[in-house]
């Protein structure tokens, strides 16, 4: 199969190198949506519906071209946790994380619109993370590296939290920001015409 070039609708960092790494060609449109819970939306909804949202923004602006949204959530007592709002939210989630198994859910959508048609595949994958416990002084200097600030959960399981990682359960490229198994899967009902 040759390879289709997509369009990732996402300035993440870890989604591109993620991409790299498996060799799917992809430029990038991001796509700027609030990414606020509706009112009683499940974490695999929720991260769903917003993976959706990002690719059809892009894909209007990329008519007959592969969008592949995602978005990530780290769900621990069926709370959601997004990115930290700031130094004290990122400690805050640390905390609730400290020696206990947490879900990271990654959203996934493929779009393709042409005139008249749409063509959407949306899915999601789920990993469990097993965390050390982590004592007060572990959270004040992790936040302190900055690492957490731009992370759902507040951590980096390839950065300097691997330290406090003792397991995971399932896809390690999902807690890491994209199942790329899934995608390339999902890539297979979107020839490239």
């Amino acid at each position: 199969m040759k390879v289709p070039t997509i369009i990732l609708a996402s300035a993440s960092p870890r989604r591109a190198e993620l991409l790299r790494s498996a060799g799917i060609p992809f430029t990038v449109d991001v796509a700027n949506i609030a990414e606020d819970a509706h009112p009683g939306e499940r974490p695999v909804e929720h991260a769903e519906r917003l993976a959706r949202e990002k690719a059809e923004v892009v894909a209007k602006r990329n008519r007959g071209k592969i969008v592949l949204g995602a978005d990530t959530i780290v769900v621990v007592d069926d709370h959601m946790l997004g990115k930290p709002g700031d130094r004290a939210d990122a400690a805050r989630m640390l905390r609730l994380l400290s020696g206990r198994s947490h879900q990271v859910i990654t959203g996934v959508s493929l779009v393709v619109l042409e005139t008249g048609s749409r063509k959407l595949d949306t899915r999601s994958e789920k990993t469990t993370v097993h965390f050390a416990p982590l004592t007060p002084t572990d959270i004040e200097m992790y936040v302190a590296t900055e690492e957490p600030m731009d992370k759902a959960g507040a951590y980096a399981i390839q950065g300097i939290a691997s330290r406090w990682i003792i397991k995971i359960e399932g896809d390690y490229a999902n807690v890491v920001g994209l199942p790329v198994a899934l995608v390339w899967k999902m890539l297979q009902r979107f020839p490239n015409d």
